[in-house]
């Protein structure tokens, strides 16, 4: 009698049934109020836990944000799922889907992965070397051909790839640099963080219409500080 192949051994941690783990993460994130039937399918793919540090992996699919080095994180799969629905929210993307993204801080990836199941194209870029480096190890295996990773200055935006249908920032500060204004196309929506007067963020979102800048304060968010330059 012929001998099988045995399988080969089945990873250790939360690789051991990501789906189902990453399941349940998608009905919390539905429970807790998104229900874009696209960010929820991109959040059920990516695997979140191939974006964190191996010591974190048990903790990939709780709503929390965890540190990726350099001071900077990976966010909460709420605000990466909320951000991205409230991009799909714009009137461009309403009308025909969501084009080309921008995305200020690349960090680990992670958030580039998920849009890239929700835009047609995602510029994404990141001031620190070391997270540039990082995520395009993480994104490699993916082979994601519509999400292009960029190593810079992000309160410059990226003027080659504009206009954008939208922008999202994963980095606040306490204006909204005038590049990535300039950078929105008409109908396009940007979403980022703000650090009000006494320090408290909130999220924003800019609308660009054909009669200029429509700006929506929404609830208080955390997220690393907004800084220029590259290191």
């Amino acid at each position: 009698m012929p001998m099988r192949a045995s399988a080969p051994a089945a990873p250790q941690g939360v690789g051991l049934d990501s789906a189902a783990v990453r399941a349940r993460m998608v009905q919390k994130l539905a429970a807790g109020g998104i229900s874009s039937p696209v960010v929820l399918q991109a959040m059920s793919t990516v695997e979140r836990h191939r974006f964190v540090d191996s010591a974190l992996v048990n903790q990939a699919y709780e709503d929390t944000s965890l540190p990726i080095g350099l001071a900077q994180t990976i966010s909460k799969p709420s605000v990466v799922g909320r951000m991205c629905e409230l991009l799909l929210g714009a009137d461009g993307a309403r009308a025909g889907g969501l084009g080309r993204v921008l995305e200020i801080g690349t960090g680990c990836g992670y958030q580039a992965a998920v849009l890239s199941h929700v835009a047609r194209e995602v510029y994404s870029v990141e001031r620190l070397r070391g997270l540039h480096e990082k995520a395009r190890d993480n994104l490699r295996h993916l082979r994601l051909a519509n999400v292009h990773l960029l190593f810079g200055d992000g309160m410059q935006g990226y003027a080659k790839g504009a206009p954008y249908a939208a922008i999202i920032a994963a980095a606040g500060g306490e204006a909204v640099p005038q590049a990535w204004c300039d950078q929105l196309a008409v109908g396009g929506r940007l979403v980022a963080p703000m650090a009000l007067a006494g320090g408290q963020q909130v999220l924003l979102v800019i609308d660009k219409t054909a009669h200029g800048l429509k700006q929506s304060v929404l609830e208080p968010v955390h997220f690393v500080p907004l800084k220029s330059g590259i290191a």
